[in-house]
């Protein structure tokens, strides 16, 4: 089938560059470190990370442990950002849980300490198209982020329960946001599963309308997540301490003053102000910061993709998260 034959893929190119990195390993541990290095999407679900990138307080908090020099790298999608991060190109990403599941199963050495969002995704469809039910999606093209991810998991496991086989009765082609967008305003898709703001783009443009929301598939289901290296976890504790307690600020500040955010996220990413304004107040996500709150549902993620063949077997809570940074961030 397409989408395990590209997720096999993308898992070959995963262990190449594992078992490169084995090769070339000398050793040593790192025991200073000056400069930390970032991997985020152009999504309103990780606003978090934005707004403490403008409001210097990556740069500030964490200078008392030795960090000079913030980097940041920006993906299409959370697969190249997991690939990233085993290359050790990045040590924190803001990231959807499914591509940390897929990773994870393939060698990635890194955890889940915080949550950054839930929900947040629409099923788009051109305008010329009636939905009433899922029935009316077969036949039709929809397009998607590639396999693994949390659009691409989460769609199929939705469509199984409703009787459509994912692979046969509706066609799912893997693109980035941009490409999706595009496509789905050319009329080469029928449909797109996106995260915001890009269903608030389509509509704003005439070329669709949310017919499904994210968090009617799945209630409270959830989507980004905040990871750090295992080198962090193992070397630098305090520092990921405070990568959290960060978060966490950021995430507070965001909820509180959403037009700043706005306007941030415009700076940053060039996006239309009345779209972003637009999609805060229709998407139905919520931005979180509490692991706790999305266990349940990451590892259900990892039952669903063992079931369609993207990982071997299901993990356990223990092989995906780290709570223990968020429980001393958080003590009175």
């Amino acid at each position: 089938m397409k989408s395990k034959g590209l997720f096999i893929l993308a898992v070959c190119a995963i262990a190449a560059v594992l078992l490169v990195a084995g090769c070339t390993d000398t050793g040593s541990t790192e025991t200073e470190k000056d400069t930390l290095s970032f991997g985020y999407q152009p999504s309103t679900h990780q606003v978090a990370y934005m707004v403490a990138k403008e409001k210097g307080w990556w740069t500030e908090d964490l200078a008392p442990y030795g960090i000079t020099d913030i980097e940041d790298h920006k993906f299409p999608t959370g697969a190249p950002e997991m690939q990233s991060m085993i290359a050790g190109d990045i040590d924190v990403a803001y990231v959807g849980a499914a591509p940390v599941i897929s990773a994870l199963a393939t060698g990635l050495d890194a955890k889940i300490v915080a949550a950054v969002q839930v929900q947040g995704s629409d099923l788009v469809v051109r305008p010329e198209v009636t939905y009433t039910s899922p029935d009316d999606l077969k036949g039709l093209i929809i397009a998607t982020f590639p396999p693994g991810t949390i659009q691409d998991t989460l769609l199929r496991d939705w469509l199984q329960s409703n009787g459509i086989d994912p692979d046969t009765d509706v066609d799912i082609r893997p693109m980035g946001p941009g490409d999706a967008t595009v496509a789905i305003s050319e009329g080469a898709v029928d449909a797109v599963f996106l995260p915001h703001p890009a269903p608030a783009t389509i509509a704003a443009e005439g070329n669709g309308y949310t017919a499904v929301q994210s968090g009617e598939m799945e209630k409270d289901h959830a989507c980004c997540v905040l990871v750090v290296s295992g080198d962090l976890i193992r070397n630098h504790p305090d520092m990921v301490e405070q990568i959290v307690k960060t978060h966490i600020k950021a995430t507070e500040y965001a909820i509180a003053n959403q037009n700043e955010t706005a306007q941030i996220y415009h700076d940053m990413n060039k996006v239309d102000m009345a779209v972003i304004e637009d999609s805060f107040t229709t998407w139905d996500g919520r931005w979180i910061n509490n692991p706790s709150v999305i266990t349940g549902s990451v590892v259900d993620y990892t039952t669903v993709q063992a079931d369609l063949g993207y990982i071997s077997q299901p993990l356990t809570e223990d092989d995906i998260f780290d709570m223990s940074f968020y429980e001393k961030a958080t003590e009175a």
